[in-house]
């Protein structure tokens, strides 16, 4: 692999670039989403029996001491619930806005280096078949020898940044499921929640 790599010329070493740092962002970002993830429903039965025991400063300290978006946007509708459920929802859309920002974090950098690599490949390509060429015309010989070498070389950076787009690629394609995961629990947890809120004002 190195001896291809150094075949490859000064195109290879970008290609690596993006992957070195790819890998990067999305070790970071598995960390951060595997730690985002709680289980919605225990947490959501723990919110709504503070709440029904503690009220909403209970149920807020539940929310305070659990890490995770859904934990933040309960926390945020929580602390508006005194002035009613229409400001309860308008704190977690708020805030489920940000909570969004914070998953997708990084992912538009993975996305250019998955189209980036395999451009980077192709321009190799291009350069190196240029390359092969004038080495033609200098020899003044179309042997398949002369030929088959030239292009074999040129071909390489092309290969190893689609190597480097797909392994980013399924990457990318794991955190965007795991965010549609986080997405829906959110969306689903937050509107039992403001029921519930809705039920316990109706009581009250």
């Amino acid at each position: 692999m190195v001896e291809y790599f150094v075949q490859g010329g000064g195109f290879m070493w970008p290609i690596l670039g993006c992957l070195v740092v790819g890998i990067a962002i999305s070790i970071e970002r598995f960390i951060s989403l595997t730690r985002a993830s709680v289980n919605t429903r225990k947490f959501l039965a723990q919110v709504t029996n503070a709440l029904d025991k503690g009220g909403t400063e209970a149920a807020a300290d539940v929310c305070q001491k659990t890490k995770g978006p859904v934990a933040a946007i309960f926390h945020a509708g929580l602390s508006r619930a005194d002035r009613g459920v229409e400001h309860v929802e308008k704190a977690i859309t708020n805030a489920g806005t940000i909570e969004m920002a914070f998953l997708e974090r990084g992912l538009i950098w993975l996305s250019m280096f998955i189209t980036v690599a395999p451009m980077l490949g192709f321009t190799g390509t291009v350069a190196g078949m240029v390359v092969a060429f004038d080495d033609i015309r200098r020899a003044n010989d179309i042997s398949p020898s002369i030929v088959a070498s030239g292009i074999s070389v040129a071909l390489l950076t092309t290969l190893f940044g689609l190597i480097v787009a797909i392994i980013l690629q399924l990457f990318y394609n794991y955190f965007i499921s795991k965010i549609d995961r986080l997405v829906i629990d959110m969306e689903e947890t937050s509107a039992e929640l403001v029921d519930h809120l809705v039920e316990l004002e109706k009581k009250a």
